[in-house]
């Protein structure tokens, strides 16, 4: 199949001006506008445009509630058959990773609730864009994609939260006997754990699609991400049962405890409350890393974008 091949030139790189002149030019002008041109909203009107790109991502994943039925079943399954494991793993009165057992079950049923929240498996959306060659819009509109695409994923893990993360909770928490947390500041700090969580899930993903401006298909590099993300984050198995050396590995060499573990850890209150905040701190620290990281490859990428359709 013949593929026809376009290349889009950032206006802020070396190129002929008359290659791109602006779609409301008089005719015969050669000033170019392309996506470095595109008018920059104030910090305002930003903030309006965010908003209502989270509601429209909430109303958008609101529309899918046989889906969300569906997940809460198999939350619910999984979540009985994990938590009988670690029953068994904390019999005889063991505290196994140092966890109690209703401390388990907190963190197996509340686990079960925010993983459709951080969403750590596979998203293609932007690689799908990229690869049919609709990123062009994207890039021409005045919100920058990373903020565009973050803003819908935000309102994807509000409705995760009140679709499927409510329910599973309430669920153990009728049949278990679960962990309350007995520290004030805790609830508001799981809070900003899980949101940080749910940010640091998202720039991943994105910086795993961007590849597809270089690879086109990024189906391996999503399987890496699925499998890495559910290995390293905890989600089959809080990190703690791991040997020191490779809690110290994963803790300060990858992001993937602050996507599921440490939220769940600030929850069931696994440590003192120093180490709960700095905790919370080194999810910062990732987001302060991964943004910037994630707008950088986003300018490589697009420095020349190669567009491939039919």
């Amino acid at each position: 199949m013949p593929f026809a091949f376009a290349r889009l030139f950032r206006a802020d790189r070396t190129a002929d001006p008359a290659m791109d002149p602006p779609i409301d030019a008089p005719a015969g002008s050669s000033t170019a506008r392309g996506p470095a041109d595109r008018p920059r909203p104030g910090p305002h009107d930003r903030a309006r445009c965010f908003g209502a790109l989270v509601g429209a991502g909430f109303r958008r994943w609101a529309t899918y509630r046989q889906a969300a039925l569906a997940g809460l079943f198999t939350n619910t399954v999984f979540g009985v058959m994990i938590y009988s494991l670690m029953l068994a793993v904390a019999a005889d009165g063991r505290r196994p990773g140092g966890y109690e057992a209703a401390q388990l079950a907190t963190y197996v049923w509340v686990g079960q609730g925010i993983m459709s929240v951080v969403h750590v498996w596979n998203w293609n959306e932007l690689a799908d864009r990229i690869r049919s060659g609709d990123v062009t819009a994207d890039l021409l509109r005045p919100i920058d994609p990373f903020e565009a695409f973050l803003a819908a994923d935000l309102g994807r893990a509000l409705y995760s939260v009140l679709a499927r993360m409510l329910v599973p909770v309430l669920v153990g928490a009728l049949v278990f006997s679960m962990y309350l947390p007995q520290r004030p500041h805790t609830w508001p700090l799981f809070a900003l754990s899980l949101a940080l969580g749910t940010v640091i899930s998202f720039t991943l993903r994105y910086l795993v699609n961007l590849g597809s401006f270089w690879l086109l298909d990024v189906r391996g590099l999503n399987a890496v991400w699925v499998l890495a993300a559910s290995v390293f984050a905890g989600t089959f198995f809080p990190l703690r049962f791991l040997p020191e050396w490779a809690q110290v590995l994963l803790w300060f060499g990858t992001p993937f405890p602050g996507l599921y573990q440490i939220p769940l850890d600030v929850l069931v209150e696994r440590a003192d409350p120093a180490l709960q905040w700095g905790s919370v701190a080194l999810q910062l620290a990732w987001v302060a890393v991964l943004i910037p990281l994630a707008r950088r490859v986003q300018r490589a990428a697009t420095h020349r974008l190669v567009i491939q359709g039919g």
